[in-house]
C-alpha cells in the first residue's frame, strides 16, 4: 500500500471513529429516551491493509466473533462467541451490560511484520471453532521456517482453546482449553485431550490421544470415538445454520417473535428438532393460526 492509500485508508478510519463517537454522545444527550441497540454492532471481519478476510458465504460467524487479516474459512465451518464490550455512558449502564450481555468469541489475528508479509490462517469445511478460542500464527520460529496456522476439514476446536502457527489436519479434534504450540501437528482421526499443552513442534500420530501439560501419548483412539469426531463436527455445523437464520432476522421479527414466546412459553419448533428436543405442547398453547400473518397466508395460498 503506497502513501495514497495509507492516507485514504486513515481518512476512512477516522470518519468512521467520527461516526460512532456521534452517535454515542446523541445516545447520552437523549438520556433515558434513547433508542437501545439490541443487536450486536462488533466488526466480525476487519482486514489488516491490503490483506482482508475471505469467508464462504454458506459459513457461520458469530455477531461477536473477530475474523482479522488474511484468513480463509471454508464451506459450512463456524466461528462462534467470545466476551465483548462496548461503550456505555455511566458505571452502572456498563454494570447492566455485563449482567445481561454476556458474549464469546473467538479471535482470529495474523501477526505482520509489515505490510505484504503476513502469515495466514486457513479454516477448512464444516469446522467449528468454538467459543472464547483464540488462533494466531507465529513470523517464524527460532530456525527461521515461517508458521501460519492450517486447520482442515470436520475439524472440531473446543473452547477456550488457543492454537498458535500449528496445523490440524483432518477431522481431528482439539479439547478445551487445549494450547498447541508453534510447529504442532495434530494428524488426522487424533485426539487432543482438554486442557493439554503440547509443545513446539510436537506431532501427535492419527489414532492417538494426547494429553497433559507437557502432552503425552495416553492411549489409541475407539472406532466409537473416531465417529463421534465427525458427528460432532456435522453436529456444530446444523447448529450454525440454526444461528445464521435467527441473525439474519430483522429487528421487527425478533421483537415480535420474543413477545410470542414470553407469552405462550413456546420455543420455535425448527430450533428445537435441531438440537433434538422433543416438547410437549399442552393444546391450550398452540399457537391459532391468525396469530403469525405468515403462517396464515401461507395456509390460505395452498
Amino acid at each position: 500500500m503506497g502513501s495514497l492509500g495509507k492516507a485514504i485508508y486513515t481518512v476512512g478510519f477516522w470518519i468512521r471513529e467520527t461516526g460512532q463517537a456521534l452517535d454515542r454522545l446523541g445516545c447520552r444527550l437523549q438520556g433515558n429516551y434513547f433508542f437501545q441497540e439490541q443487536l450486536s454492532r462488533h466488526r466480525t471481519l476487519m482486514n489488516v491493509f491490503d490483506k482482508s478476510p475471505l469467508v464462504d458465504k454458506d459459513a457461520f460467524v458469530a455477531p461477536s466473533a473477530s475474523v482479522i487479516g488474511d484468513v480463509q474459512v471454508g464451506r459450512g465451518s463456524s466461528i462462534w462467541f467470545i466476551f465483548t464490550s462496548t461503550y456505555h455512558s455511566s458505571p452502572i449502564k456498563e454494570i447492566e451490560f455485563w449482567v445481561k450481555k454476556i458474549f464469546r468469541t473467538i479471535v482470529f489475528l495474523p501477526q505482520m511484520k509489515s505490510p505484504g508479509d503476513v502469515n495466514s490462517i486457513s479454516v477448512g469445511s464444516g469446522t467449528n471453532i468454538q467459543d472464547n478460542s483464540l488462533v494466531h500464527v507465529a513470523k517464524s520460529n527460532l530456525s527461521g521456517k515461517v508458521l501460519p496456522t492450517n486447520i482442515g476439514n470436520n475439524v472440531t476446536v473446543g473452547h477456550s482453546a488457543v492454537l498458535h502457527g500449528c496445523t490440524v489436519e483432518d477431522e481431528a479434534f482439539v479439547g478445551m482449553g487445549a494450547t498447541l504450540l508453534d510447529g504442532v501437528v495434530v494428524e488426522k482421526h487424533a485426539m487432543v485431550a482438554a486442557g493439554a499443552l503440547v509443545r513446539q513442534n510436537t506431532r501427535i500420530p492419527a489414532g492417538e490421544v494426547w494429553g497433559g501439560n507437557p502432552a503425552k501419548f495416553l492411549r489409541k483412539l475407539t472406532e466409537e470415538e473416531i465417529a463421534f469426531i465427525s458427528q460432532s463436527a456435522t453436529n456444530y455445523t446444523n447448529l450454525a445454520q440454526v444461528h445464521a437464520a435467527e441473525n439474519a432476522k430483522p429487528f421487527d421479527e425478533i421483537e415480535f417473535e420474543k413477545v410470542l414466546r414470553k407469552k405462550f412459553a413456546k420455543r420455535d419448533e425448527e430450533y428445537d428438532s435441531m438440537l433434538g428436543v422433543v416438547r410437549e405442547t399442552p393444546p391450550e398453547l398452540i399457537l391459532p393460526d391468525n396469530v403469525l400473518p405468515d403462517k396464515e397466508q401461507k395456509s390460505s395460498q395452498k
